[in-house]
């Protein structure tokens, strides 16, 4: 029989569910990033032990397994940066510029931790690989404009 006329199932054309990307270079968090992963871990985990009767296939386990790989790699591979001092822009900093004739406040972050409606960034955003290393009064070229960038104020974040 050809191979058109064949039905296995419908589960042969579902898409297939991948694993949740981790993002490329070091796993970079601060303290508050640190707890944050450790508590979406404990979470995931009871989540796990919850669905753990269900059947291997079940969408809603599996789907929380690959979460919990996720979270634990994430876990396992973080490194944490060193309280900043405040001087310059680093990871767990505040920064206070002004772009494009407005002034805007952001923390610079681990990437699980960002937050931009919170106004946390994660520190691999081109906004904050601009910011990086600057200190106040600097201006800063970014988007191919020379000094687009006034830095304002830097503290840690609280």
């Amino acid at each position: 029989m050809s191979v058109a006329f064949r039905r296995e199932g419908d589960e042969e054309h579902l898409e297939p569910k991948f694993e949740i990307p981790i993002p490329p270079g070091p796993n970079l968090v601060t303290p508050r990033g640190l707890a944050l992963i450790g508590e979406r871990v404990a979470a995931v985990e009871a989540q796990v032990a919850e669905l753990a009767d269900r059947a291997d296939d079940d969408p809603q386990l599996k789907s929380a397994k690959r979460d919990l790989r996720y979270w634990q790699t994430r876990q396992i591979t973080a490194e944490l940066v060193p309280v900043p001092s405040g001087e310059t822009v680093e990871i767990g900093t505040r920064v206070t510029f002004r772009m494009n004739g407005k002034e805007r406040t952001l923390g610079i972050v681990g990437d699980d931790e960002a937050d931009p409606a919170s106004g946390l960034i994660s520190y691999s955003a081109p906004l904050a690989r601009a910011l990086m290393g600057a200190e106040a009064g600097e201006l800063l070229d970014f988007s191919g404009k020379d000094g687009a960038i006034e830095v304002l104020a830097i503290a840690p974040i609280a």
